[in-house]
């Protein structure tokens, strides 16, 4: 079957998948009118923080290499023959089609004003606008958005980003006039003024003219004017239909491709998804109802069962840092409708409910500054679940200690839908949860469940554990049978009981003797508290054997020599010193990822002698054996480069002398790179920089290795010192609450909140303990010690670099062939038959 899918925009490029998942052999041809394929436009604003047109593609790698799947870019479809069955494209070519899928989107409503056409006067809708928008900006120094709704707000946070004056003009006497009440539209103007926008509602334009204070000058029809730079306009959309209606299809009277329940037009051959159709004489102007169209779609091309049956507009989103929330019937309109609402201005909150006349069933509602609601109340009122009583306790704040009237996920059905995103229904996460997935990461990668907007990751979390317990599987997260407490309870228990040692930890809050799991856990919990010697008497038979040697074991019983060169910068001399060093103990030598320069094929005893010569030369332990940070990797930055826009190196030393030595539940990687070609890859990194010419942008939560992460934008246009504020907060706020061994991109994947949630810890100092955070982190750098330069200075540390312990001997197991004039461990096979290579010491 010959299949033409017009538009590869989230929409089409969702019908694609689900065709992808279905196994079964088509012949897609994909006709593209932008240069690239489909990306994220929901988080269209975040290219201004730093995000590049790479990070917000949904096409994953290797995507059109598999199938047969064929995308034609810059091909816009020019004119459909329902007869023929055939698609012209604007190039002239012909293509034939056995089914046809229209998903070709919506275009910008532009008023007709005199002046819409003048050149810096733009639309906010693909990533060739944002780029013409940036270019602008440079030369701007006043923004103006024409529009006050959902889009409008989002183009609002991109000029602010953009460091311009920025002002909203909106038709309506209020923000977002189809989502909010007057009442959350008045706390949301006030939240958004307090940012630095300038709101003018029950503003008619008339014309855009030349400015005087600005290159345009905005003419209302109160007779008031307003001059800027650039002008975007964001007054709402119209579905793109010119294609259905040359060719014959059915429109609607207000435009839009008009449907049946499976999608199909009035061509038994020709579907239409998305922004562009029109279904029950209503169009969709979100992402979702577009998603299950997609899937509607699919099945039914496929053959499957599917019906199409409307959607649900309720939204939640955070507009220029503001929770923003709208449920079903907002503004009370049904007959007989009651409401509920809380304001409480100091905190700039608005809360709003709408009940049925009978007082049972949610209708609606409206939040302002606090969402946190809104994934109960929408359960609540989609599957008409009953009320509690006293319905207005449900937003009111609790003030008895008391915990709100909630939903317990067992109220909800089976075919709850949690997942509107991905159509992820409970009865799917439980059966999940029963095959053995048991955790979020796990839940998120079999089901996709959270993984787009991720505003359900809260409830999917209580579904996961609700199931769990039904199944009679162990829920708790203790960390082995000697503690009944998780990490991060332990972590808590360590540093309000002041507990500087593991038999008192394991007297006051454990039983039995210990084990390889929890011992290396305390120690590495205690030394994030106290940050003492890790080899100290009361610490030593704690640590694992990487930690107990100060190095990393290799597969032949030696082990690697890592010297600290913060920022991967190092003098001639201290080459040379390495170089000698490595010389001199017949060393293997490699310059690593993280640029440093590792020393492989030490034996046990030699440690302290190489490490007292790397002392001497001036270098410390680069903690490459431990939880710790590892390296802080740089590019040469504006010392050298003529795109770098900031000095990365020195601020890669600056940071990794402050954080060397930090214990953390997982090793930590940084990166800094100097201007936003990236050379220092920082968007893989744990904590990773980039600079630009307002700051620095800071990323978290990357990481290589088996299942690589792209780190997520956490702040952008940072100073040094705001910086190293949200890097301490970040990374203690890791170390407190982190699983044992939990990687920062695992820890991401699972914290209930997400990115929001950490931006608020971090950012906004929600929980209230951001002092607090950055006092331990200063405790850390202040107490700092070289561990190397502690264990070569104290001859009972030293005694414990010996391979048996009632003896000087060498280990004989230990032996080296040459290859490329340096040392290998021998095989099993080489030790018999080639001549051993000895170590000059």
């Amino acid at each position: 079957m010959k299949i033409i899918v017009i538009g590869h925009g989230m929409v089409g490029h969702k019908f694609l998948a689900q065709l992808a998942d279905s196994g079964a052999p088509q012949e897609v041809t994909v006709l593209c009118e932008e240069p690239r394929p489909a990306y994220d436009r929901v988080h269209l604003s975040e290219f201004f923080a730093g995000k590049s047109a790479e990070d917000l593609s949904l096409v994953p790698p290797g995507f059109f290499e598999r199938g047969n799947v064929l995308l034609k870019l810059n091909a816009r479809a020019s004119a459909i023959d329902l007869q023929a069955k055939t698609v012209t494209v604007s190039s002239g070519e012909v293509l034939p089609y056995d089914k046809l899928v229209i998903a070709s989107g919506s275009y910008p409503f532009v008023p007709p004003l005199p002046g819409k056409d003048r050149k810096d006067c733009f639309v906010y809708r693909t990533i060739e606008d944002l780029e013409a928008m940036l270019e602008c900006g440079s030369r701007s120094k006043t923004g103006v958005v024409i529009g006050g709704g959902l889009l409008g707000l989002e183009c609002a946070k991109a000029l602010r980003d953009m460091q311009l004056d920025t002002h909203v003009v909106e038709f309506a006497p209020r923000l977002m006039a189809v989502q909010v009440d007057e009442g959350g539209a008045r706390v949301l103007r006030r939240k958004i003024e307090d940012l630095g926008v300038t709101v003018h509602t029950q503003k008619n334009t008339l014309a855009i003219t030349d400015g005087e204070q600005g290159t345009h000058r905005m003419r209302f029809a109160d007779g008031t004017h307003l001059d800027a730079d650039m002008i975007v306009f964001s007054a709402g959309i119209r579905p793109r239909d010119e294609l259905a209606r040359s060719c014959g299809l059915e429109v609607g009277p207000r435009g839009g491709i008009a449907i049946d329940d499976s999608c199909l037009t009035s061509n038994p051959d020709v579907y239409a998804i998305g922004e562009c159709a029109l279904w029950g004489g209503q169009t969709f102007g979100l992402v979702a109802p577009g998603y299950e169209m997609a899937r509607i779609a699919a099945r039914h091309l496929l053959g499957e069962q599917g019906s199409f049956t409307g959607a649900d507009m309720s939204t939640k989103l955070k507009l220029m840092g503001v929770d923003v929330a709208s449920l079903g019937d907002p503004h009370g309109l049904t007959a007989g409708s009651r409401s509920y609402q809380f304001t409480d201005e100091r905190k700039q909150i608005y809360k709003k409910i709408v009940v049925s006349d009978c007082g049972k069933y949610l209708l609606g509602g409206v939040m302002v500054g606090d969402a946190s609601e809104y994934g109960t109340l929408l359960q609540m009122m989609l599957n008409r679940i009953e009320l509690p009583a006293s319905p207005e306790f449900l937003i009111l704040p609790q003030s008895d200690g008391q915990a709100k009237p909630g939903l317990g996920v067992d109220a909800l059905p089976d075919s709850a839908q949690i997942c509107s995103c991905n159509d992820v229904s409970k009865g799917t996460l439980c059966a999940a949860v029963a095959d053995g997935n048991t955790s979020i990461g796990a839940l998120k990668s079999c089901t996709k469940a959270g993984t787009a907007c991720g505003g359900c990751l809260p409830l999917v979390t209580q579904i996961m554990k609700a199931e769990m317990k039904k199944l009679g599987m162990d829920v708790n997260n203790h960390v082995c049978e000697h503690f009944a407490y998780s990490r991060q309870e332990l972590f808590h228990l360590v540093r309000v009981g002041k507990i500087r040692n593991f038999e008192e930890l394991l007297a006051l809050h454990g039983k039995g003797l210990g084990c390889d799991v929890c011992k290396p856990m305390a120690a590495n919990i205690l030394a994030s508290c106290w940050n003492d010697f890790v080899l100290k008497k009361e610490h030593a038979s704690l640590q694992d054997t990487n930690d107990y040697f100060l190095g990393n074991i290799q597969k032949d019983g030696t082990y690697s020599v890592v010297p600290r060169m913060p920022g991967g910068e190092v003098t001639a001399d201290g080459l040379i010193a390495v170089g000698q060093v490595a010389k001199k103990y017949g060393l293997y030598t490699k310059i690593t990822g993280g640029q440093r320069v590792d020393l492989f094929g030490a034996r046990v005893e030699q440690l302290p002698l190489i490490w007292e010569e790397l002392i001497a030369a001036g270098f410390e332990s680069g903690h490459a054996y431990g939880k710790s940070l590892r390296t802080v990797k740089s590019c040469v930055g504006s010392t050298w480069c003529r795109y770098g826009v900031a000095d990365s190196v020195g601020f890669a030393i600056t940071l990794e002398n402050r954080y060397k030595g930090l214990r953390t539940p997982h090793k930590i990687k940084f990166g800094v790179s100097g201007c936003t070609r990236e050379c220092a890859e920082a968007q893989g990194k744990d904590i990773g920089l980039i600079a630009t010419e307002k700051g620095w942008n800071l990323y978290v939560c990357g990481n290589g290795g088996m299942k690589p992460r792209h780190a997520e934008l956490l702040a952008s246009d940072l100073d040094n010192a705001t910086l190293v504020r949200y890097v301490d907060r970040f990374l203690m706020f890791y170390i407190r609450t982190a699983d044992r061994l939990q990687r920062t991109s695992v820890w991401r994947d699972n914290l209930e909140g997400g990115l929001d949630y950490l931006k608020a810890v971090v950012i906004d100092d929600k929980l209230g303990i951001g002092q607090e955070l950055e006092a331990d982190m200063q405790h850390v750098v202040d107490t700092y010690a070289c561990e190397w330069q502690a264990a070569v200075s104290d001859p009972a540390t030293r005694r414990r670099f010996r391979h048996f312990v009632n003896s000087d001997a060498q280990d004989s197991n230990v032996v080296f062939v040459e290859e490329r004039g340096q040392i290998r461990p021998a095989t099993v096979d080489e030790r018999k038959f080639i001549p051993i290579v000895a170590s000059s010491v």
